[in-house]
């Protein structure tokens, strides 16, 4: 696994989504309280762009169909999406977000 500095904590915005490209990964950041959770920024169900989903607690709904994403499994929590989105691990290191890339990724 390979650690990759993104941005400052703090220039994330609270309770909302924020859009990371990396190579062969579309990353959706979010800051709820103290942590910051990223997750695959497409939508299961309709390939929507979930950093533009509203937030409620740990959750993001997709802006297209109203599908609810938990932000720390991945795991679909309404329907119409069934299946989950990829989860990355996230740390903060001296005020920065950290974002684990999986080995064997592009």
């Amino acid at each position: 696994m390979t650690w990759t500095k993104i941005t400052a904590v703090a220039e994330l915005p609270e309770g909302r989504g924020v859009r990371v490209e990396l190579p062969g990964h579309r990353v959706a950041l979010f800051k709820v309280a103290d942590a910051v959770y990223a997750i695959g920024d497409r939508c299961s169900h309709a390939e929507a762009s979930l950093a533009e989903g509203s937030v409620w607690d740990t959750s993001v709904e997709c802006p297209r169909h109203g599908a609810e994403f938990d932000l720390a499994s991945g795991a679909a929590q309404t329907l119409p999406a069934t299946t989950s989105v990829p989860t990355y691990d996230t740390r903060i290191d001296d005020g920065y977000v950290y974002l684990a890339i999986p080995e064997g990724s592009p």
